[in-house]
C-alpha cells in the first residue's frame, strides 16, 4: 500500500517562508510526476506545483517567483518551498502522486496525502 505523508505546515506572518515536504513510501517501482495541490475554505483545490520524474517543473501563476518546487526520486520525496507568503497563500496543502508504478498495480494509480495546513497572518 502507497502512502504519502506530508509534513512542514504551520502558522507564518505575511513575508515568510516555510517550506513543505511529502514522501511516498510503499512498494513503489517509479512516480511519473509529483506535486501540491492547496484547498481554502470555500474554494475549490487547485494545483499549486507540480514536477515529473524528469525535472519538468508546473506552477500556478499565483505563486510564480515566490514557491520553487524541487524533488528527490530516490526517496520518492517532493518539497515545496514557499517564500513571501501572503494571506491568499492560507489553505490545506495536499501532496499528490500522478500514476504510482508498483508491483502489484502495473497501470499505476494517482495517491493523495491528507493535507497539512498552512495559515499566513496579515
Amino acid at each position: 500500500q502507497v502512502q504519502l505523508v506530508e509534513s512542514g505546515g504551520g502558522l507564518v506572518q505575511a513575508g515568510g517562508s516555510l517550506r513543505l515536504s511529502c514522501t511516498a513510501s510503499g512498494n513503489i517501482l517509479s512516480i511519473n510526476a509529483m506535486g501540491w495541490y492547496r484547498q481554502a475554505p470555500g474554494k475549490q483545490r487547485e494545483l499549486v506545483a507540480s514536477i515529473t520524474s524528469g525535472g519538468s517543473t508546473n506552477y500556478a501563476d499565483s505563486v510564480k517567483g515566490r514557491f520553487t518546487i524541487s524533488k528527490d526520486n530516490a526517496k520518492n520525496t517532493v518539497s515545496l518551498q514557499m517564500n513571501s507568503l501572503n494571506a491568499e497563500d492560507t489553505a490545506v496543502y495536499l501532496c499528490n502522486a500522478d500514476k504510482v508504478y508498483t508491483m502489484t498495480n502495473l497501470r499505476g494509480r494517482d495517491y493523495w496525502g491528507k493535507g497539512t495546513l498552512v495559515t499566513v497572518s496579515s
